[in-house]
């Protein structure tokens, strides 16, 4: 290209030259072999790992705690005036149990990084009409541990509650809810405690026939 051609032009490249230029300068990036290599902490500066999360079994612990008390809340306390005893116990089972199926194991399905990954801080882990009675059994179960626990609790500071006028610990949302919380991850840590135990066997023996 002649001077004269440069200057009509403004002294800028024309356009088929300016996109070979582009073009070649992204081949060269691309094809390059001796790229610096860049430190993870300086990666980490600019993606998500470089921020503070919060873990996710404390997500999980508070969602359980949170569900368990408003359960606590509205049930016991919101019907305790209006029923008592094993009807009311029966009533807070369900509640808890419905909870747990519906809101709880769905939202920790929400939370979780990938499908599954989750499963292990699940009593119930099945998504079938039937979880909601197994999820009810269980709350049963874990409610009963609760009681107990409160009972031995005021038995120690009182003495014997069906003869104390008052209760040194009375049943309230954020207790109830970590009692809960407590209990549900303790059995749980045991469901996953046997399944461990049961496949480690099971790898074993198999392991052995061939």
């Amino acid at each position: 290209m002649s001077k004269k051609q440069k200057k009509k032009q403004g002294g800028k490249p024309v356009a088929e030259n300016y996109y070979d230029l582009k073009t070649e300068a992204v081949d060269r990036l691309v094809n390059a072999e001796s790229a610096p290599k860049v430190p993870e902490e300086e990666i980490r500066k600019y993606t998500s790992k470089g921020k503070k999360r919060i873990p996710g079994w404390l997500k999980i612990c508070f969602v359980k705690f949170w569900f368990s008390g408003a359960i606590c809340y509205f049930f016991l306390w919101g019907l305790g005036t209006y029923i008592s005893g094993l009807d009311l116990m029966f009533v807070l089972a369900v509640g808890l149990g419905l909870s747990v199926d519906l809101m709880v194991n769905h939202l920790l399905h929400y939370f979780e990084p990938e499908k599954g990954a989750y499963d292990k801080w699940m009593m119930v882990t099945a998504r079938k009409f039937w979880s909601i009675f197994i999820n009810v059994i269980y709350s049963a179960v874990v409610l009963f541990c609760i009681v107990r626990t409160y009972n031995i609790i005021n038995t120690i500071l009182v003495g014997d509650i069906s003869t104390a006028q008052t209760v040194a610990v009375p049943v309230e949302p954020i207790l109830f809810g970590l009692l809960y919380t407590g209990f549900d991850m303790l059995f749980i840590t045991v469901k996953n405690t046997m399944i461990k135990i049961f496949r480690d066997a099971d790898a074993k023996v198999s392991g052995g026939r061939k």
